[in-house]
């Protein structure tokens, strides 16, 4: 709940008193008022703004009273300046406004003619253009004038409504008087909001949209005359403004702008405010920052109603239908929002060459959606953020809605199987000897030519596609690779434990390759308790006999697990691979390495013929790859 303090300011006898009076009695006390009234306080019932709670301070202008003058003034929101003839009208200028600076205080005032039945002959418009615009020409801290009078109970609710506006709704942030234009921050605040209720992203605001506009704003509808009305009003200014087509973003803002010329300041800030903006002309960082918090062992995934909004942002600015976004429409679709998200380019290998994009480089649905789930998966308040941006607005305001958490993650086993991860995005983790084929893979699952000239991987790179599981459905598989910062990341415990699994790959042509997975393996124990699958790559080309103590397919015996898969990314099988890799993440005990003796719970032997019978049926799967794409 909002509060008002209001500090009534002015000259001994200007009838400063006699204001507040006539507000709480509603008529004129003629009998004498005390010289200061005591501090009253108006609950939002009584004819006040909703949710706000206004406080008056009536005060002295005696000389002795000056400090306590000084210290209401300094704890007011707004001041309430009353002159009533002449000598306190040149007051005004001589003192009271260089007083207000002189103690710094940076309110709005509200310039106050009371009295007025004592000038009667005098029209409000004479008033206004002899004394109160050159004044505040002069001190742009006034907000607004009113003539007023306490006998008459004249204008009195009123002046007490401005002082409150002034602060609830105030003109500063809007509008430069000076300029006679709407400041910078307001004018991009009101483009992003026409951009958000433009739906059809045609440039102008149809009928349709802008009855949505104003139920949305105002809740209530517009009239076929007043829609009329205000196309005109704005086509006297500029003929662009308001077209058959309908209202222009620069009739927008201009409507807007004759809102703020006519003291309607109230009007903007309803809109302002029902599209999230704080009196700062930022967006609320409760709107884009709403609380979302991952427990352990669990993560963030796009829920229906995510995913169906960036379905639905793609196909609106996809404008030439030809399944992606180019650079101009990307920009067009961000243009609420600061940009790409930062995320988007942390490593070497940026968007869009994370994910899917179409022969022209632009990216796909497929790609978008793709993205967006590997921003949720690693940084759900980025996702959050672009959702605000970017407009989705449920109608209960829940931007989390968008997201959903998944069940938690299970790798502890006993006795019993571990059970299915429930999660729709995987990630992947590619380790292996340089030189193994790694990138190429990655190039593969985003359907990249392949490259036969061999860049090393310098910085982290990441790959994000769509898989189709066994049965239709569909699953987001990240992978990643870490180039020279492999050894530092693998001694983050927490980094590794992100991992769904770990796919172990070697040159089945370099009989030196597969020697670096043992190694490895043996430095970093925790690498024993992840799900993984062993790749050779490479396998168009001679099989090598590996140098060392084992070869491949003996190591991966002795560790309960399913020999090593050959592909290669010249081959076309090579995509059920990557299914493979998806389904052993979701169903982490097929490749979880057998325990060893003595580690924790005592393993029985029907449990080691289940592995062992998983082992031959997979191996028997691998073999079947192997010669199928053996004889294309």
């Amino acid at each position: 709940m909002a509060t008002v303090r209001i500090c009534l300011c002015g000259d001994e006898g200007t009838g400063k008193s006699s204001l507040i009076t006539s507000l709480v009695k509603d008529v004129f006390v003629t009998n004498k008022i005390q010289p200061v009234l005591p501090q009253i306080t108006i609950p939002p019932s009584i004819g006040t703004p909703e949710n706000v709670t206004t406080t008056i301070v009536d005060t002295s202008a005696l000389p002795q009273e000056r400090t306590n003058l000084n210290k209401e003034i300094r704890k007011s929101n707004v001041i309430l300046l009353v002159y009533s003839d002449h000598y306190s009208y040149e007051r005004v200028a001589l003192f009271w406004l260089p007083h207000f600076r002189s103690l710094g205080v940076n309110v709005p005032v509200v310039l106050c003619a009371n009295k007025s039945d004592l000038s009667a002959n005098v029209n409000t418009e004479q008033v206004v253009e002899d004394e109160m615009l050159p004044v505040m020409a002069e001190f742009k801290e006034i907000d607004s004038c009113i003539r007023t009078s306490a006998r008459e109970h004249h204008n009195i609710n009123e002046a007490f409504f401005l002082c409150q506006k002034a602060v609830t709704d105030p003109i500063a942030p809007l509008f430069d008087s000076k300029e006679s234009s709407l400041k910078p921050a307001c004018a991009s605040a009101l483009e992003r909001i026409f951009y958000l209720c433009d739906k059809d992203q045609d440039g102008y605001l149809n009928d349709a949209e802008i009855h949505e506009f104003q139920n949305k704003c105002f809740g209530r509808p517009l009239g076929a005359d007043d829609l009329e009305n205000i196309k005109q009003a704005i086509s006297k200014y500029s003929a662009t403004a308001a077209t058959p087509k309908g209202i222009s973003q620069e009739g927008f803002v201009l409507l807007n702008k004759m809102f703020a010329e006519k003291g309607r300041h109230e009007t903007i800030w309803i809109i302002l405010r029902t599209f999230h903006y704080t009196n700062g002309l930022s967006l609320h960082n409760s709107f884009l920052n709403p609380k979302f918090d991952v427990p352990a062992n669990t993560s963030a995934e796009l829920s229906p109603a995510g995913y169906r909004f960036f379905v639905d942002l793609f196909l609106l600015f996809d404008k030439d239908n030809d399944g992606g976004l180019s650079p101009s429409e990307l920009s067009a679709l961000f243009a609420p929002t600061p940009g790409l998200p930062q995320v988007w380019s942390a490593d070497s290998n940026s968007f869009p060459s994370s994910t899917v994009c179409n022969e022209a480089n632009h990216i796909t649905l497929q790609g978008w959606l793709a993205q967006w789930s590997m921003t949720t998966f690693f940084a759900p308040k980025t996702t959050l953020s672009y959702l605000a941006y970017l407009g989705y607005d449920p109608p209960d305001h829940n931007i989390t809605s968008a997201l959903q958490l998944t069940k938690p993650r299970r790798r502890t086993r006993g006795r019993k199987r571990v059970a299915k991860t429930e999660r729709n995005v995987v990630l992947a983790y590619v380790l292996g000897a340089p030189g193994s084929g790694k990138s190429s893979l990655l190039d593969s699952f985003l359907s990249r030519p392949f490259s036969p000239t061999y860049h090393p991987t310098i910085k982290p790179r990441t790959a994000v596609n769509s898989v189709e599981l066994t049965g239709g459905k569909q699953c987001t598989l990240i992978f990643e690779e870490f180039g020279e910062l492999e050894p530092a990341i693998l001694e983050n415990a927490a980094k590794l434990d992100a991992a769904d699994i770990i796919v172990y790959t070697y040159d089945s042509s370099d009989p030196d390759s597969f020697a670096y997975i043992p190694s490895l393996r043996s430095q970093h124990a925790q690498l024993d308790t992840m799900p993984s699958l062993y790749v050779a790559l490479k396998a168009d080309m001679d099989k090598s006999t590996q140098r060392g103590d084992v070869q491949p397919e003996e190591y991966t015996i002795g560790l309960g697990m399913q020999k090593p898969l050959h592909v290669s990314v010249t081959w076309g099988s090579i995509s059920e691979l990557f299914v493979q890799v998806a389904e052993a993440a979701l169903w982490p005990d097929r490749a979880l390495p057998a325990r060893r003796e003595g580690e924790g719970e005592e393993v029985d032997w029907m449990r080691w013929g289940v592995v062992g019978g998983a082992v031959v049926v997979v191996g028997a799967a691998a073999v079947g790859i192997w010669r199928r794409v053996g004889r294309e």
